[in-house]
């Protein structure tokens, strides 16, 4: 470990000097730490939400606009790179302005463009507002991983990522199911009035309740009375000396924020983590938004194929708890390879056993289970290995990478679904990215291992 030091403001260079991760790491998880967790789990699933809520209006629009399903694949892929944007833009901005400013402006941005999207009325328009919301929806995942992993101890920081990151699926999930209700009542437009209606009501909240990260903070150089105000808030027993400065455990590393990815020995990690997203999200993204075309084209009903996408989503929120749990407490590169090869045979299995409803949907909450909780595990694992200043940068790059792969993931499933590729070889050629995720992985492991 390098000697703690920091970045600070002048005439503040005397005195003990406080590690404050130290600190949170000593603590228990306190209601300061569980508030700001939640309010990152809201955000998260509100943009579960609103990503995912093209996927539960499409076969619907397909009909009422008589377009063909695979049409849709564009504007998926619309949204994808939208996200992909924001994720690349988002991190960097965040490691030099904070965690904080970054998810206030990317909530407000995407619910008010969700909102918007109920007013489309071709595929062009709707194209062109599943980019913009999607700069929103991709900017404010890296900064609530971020700030969730500095706000948590170390021996529960997977723990508490992926519970949090458990919202995005578990917000998929809910939608779908409303969805179920929503669309018939009040057609397909009530489903992003609704997903832009709460996010700004959640936007008040965050803006009084949500906290800047301590970590931040302390290499930004802000005052040590308000760095002291919020570690007392998380840390209320710590001992208190007179004029105590706060520091990081880790050397401050200059440049641009993308740089540092590279240094020290992490290129090949950095490289290997992007192999894992990209493959990783390219199962996700494929499974997300073609599954429920592909199951009613093989003979599904709209509902039997809205509830597939319940149980993907909600396999999601309870395999990333379940995985980041484990990877607190076991090898997280290695269970991350066995549930990637779980993925694959899961994904596989679904194109076999489509007319079985109960079997259909254990594949379905299994390759759910092991590929969004695998994904949700990945962010927790890639937010331990990059220093503070770096941090949102290397979360937000990796997604950003990942967002390539989810974006051929849709492209490659609407190229098979127009070239009329059946069921069980779409599902059987959507598993193979689970075999490189896992080859990455192993390779990683070695790495992080010496």
């Amino acid at each position: 470990m390098n000697a703690a030091v920091q970045t600070t403001e002048p005439g503040a260079h005397t005195g003990r000097p406080v590690d404050v991760t130290a600190v949170i790491d000593a603590a228990p998880l306190g209601p300061a730490q569980i508030g700001s967790i939640v309010l990152c789990g809201l955000v998260a699933m509100l943009d579960g939400f609103d990503t995912q809520s093209i996927a539960f209006v499409a076969p619907v629009l397909a009909n009422a606009w008589q377009v063909a399903p695979s049409s849709f694949g564009p504007i998926f892929v619309a949204g994808l790179v939208g996200i992909l944007c924001g994720q690349f833009i988002a991190g960097p901005l965040a490691d030099k302005i904070g965690r904080r400013k970054v998810i206030l402006g990317c909530t407000l941005l995407f619910a008010i463009l969700t909102l918007a999207t109920a007013k489309a009325t071709s595929l062009n328009m709707l194209l062109t507002l599943r980019f913009l919301t999607g700069i929103g929806l991709g900017g404010a995942t890296p900064n609530i991983i971020a700030l969730t992993a500095e706000f948590s101890p170390a021996r529960l920081r997977a723990t508490a990522i992926t519970v949090m990151f458990a919202g995005f699926p578990l917000g998929a999930a809910i939608g779908a199911l409303l969805s179920t209700v929503l669309i018939p009542a009040f057609g397909w437009q009530s489903v992003f009035i609704l997903g832009g209606v709460i996010p700004l009501i959640l936007l008040v909240v965050l803006a009084v309740r949500l906290p800047e990260s301590v970590q931040f903070m302390v290499a930004a150089g802000r005052p040590q009375q308000q760095i002291g105000a919020l570690l007392d808030r998380i840390a209320p027993e710590r001992a208190r000396v007179a004029g105590e400065r706060f520091v990081l455990p880790e050397q401050p590393e200059k440049g641009f924020s993308m740089l540092l990815l590279f240094r020290d020995g992490r290129a090949m990690k950095t490289l290997l983590l992007w192999v894992t997203f990209f493959m990783s999200l390219l199962m996700i993204y494929f499974l997300m938004s073609w599954l429920p075309l592909a199951l009613q084209q093989a003979g599904s009903s709209i509902t039997s194929a809205l509830t597939a996408s319940v149980f993907l989503n909600l396999g999601g929120a309870i395999g990333g708890i379940v995985l980041g749990r484990l990877i607190d407490r076991l090898d997280a590169a290695a269970v991350l390879c066995v549930g990637y090869v779980v993925a694959g045979v899961s994904t596989a299995l679904i194109g076999q056993v489509d007319s079985q409803v109960v079997v259909l949907m254990s594949c379905v909450f299994v390759a759910g289970f092991c590929t969004i909780g695998g994904q949700t595990a990945m962010n927790a694992l890639t937010a331990s290995i990059y220093p503070t200043q770096a941090r949102a940068t290397g979360l937000g790059t990796a997604l950003a990478v990942g967002r390539i792969g989810s974006i051929v993931g849709p492209l490659v499933g609407g190229l098979l679904m127009a070239a009329m590729v059946s069921t069980e070889k779409l599902f059987l050629l959507s598993a193979l990215p689970a075999v490189l995720a896992c080859a990455a992985l192993l390779v990683l492991r070695v790495l992080l291992r010496r």
